[in-house]
């Protein structure tokens, strides 16, 4: 006996599932000539037509938590967030250095090294290094630390002896020019005086 058109009938119904009905064997023939909604719901009252409990599992049982690594809420290690910042920071404090003609190629270079070998923790660390181990000195500027080596500033020191020295020559000059002028001058009173 073929009662699928039954099943859809009973499905609408009464609001449920195909799969969730069943049928009483015994009862077939009441089953086929059941024709109306009305009758299916009589079918249903009169326990012919019965309804399957639903599967599946009970909302109040609770599920044991997954454990994959998308599941897993810890602690993110941040390292190579922290390594790329202050890297970034100390080459390019570095670059400003090496710019400025603080810093040498050599000497930028190792610089460069201890920065990829993490020895620096700071910016601070870095100035410390240069100003114990390369001879750096941050001399304050208009309240701006400017970097320092020794030879940058015996360079300086020779450029203000030079300029110092040119202005003791130009002073001389004039000097011994006033005393001509002036000797030229004694003359020709002395002269206009005879």
């Amino acid at each position: 006996m073929n009662l699928a058109n039954k099943k859809n009938l009973a499905a609408k119904a009464l609001k449920v599932g195909k799969g969730r009905l069943q049928f009483k064997t015994e009862n077939l023939s009441e089953i086929k000539e059941a024709i109306t909604r009305q009758d299916i719901k009589q079918l249903k009252d009169e326990g012919i037509i019965s309804i399957k409990p639903v599967k599946g599992r009970k909302t109040n049982v609770k599920r044991k938590y997954r454990r994959g690594p998308g599941k897993i809420k810890m602690k993110v290690n941040k390292r190579k967030q922290e390594y790329v910042k202050i890297t970034r920071k100390l080459r390019e404090y570095a670059m400003s250095l090496r710019d400025r003609g603080v810093l040498e190629r050599a000497l930028y270079k190792k610089i460069r090294n201890k920065i990829r070998m993490r020895e620096f923790k700071s910016k601070a660390n870095m100035k410390d290094f240069l100003n114990k181990h390369e001879d750096v000195d941050f001399e304050k500027n208009h309240e701006i630390k400017m970097p320092v080596t020794k030879k940058i500033k015996k360079k300086i020191e020779m450029k203000e002896h030079k300029a110092s020295d040119h202005l003791k020559k130009i002073e001389k000059k004039v000097k011994t020019e006033i005393k001509k002028s002036e000797s030229k001058v004694t003359k020709k009173t002395k002269e206009t005086k005879k």
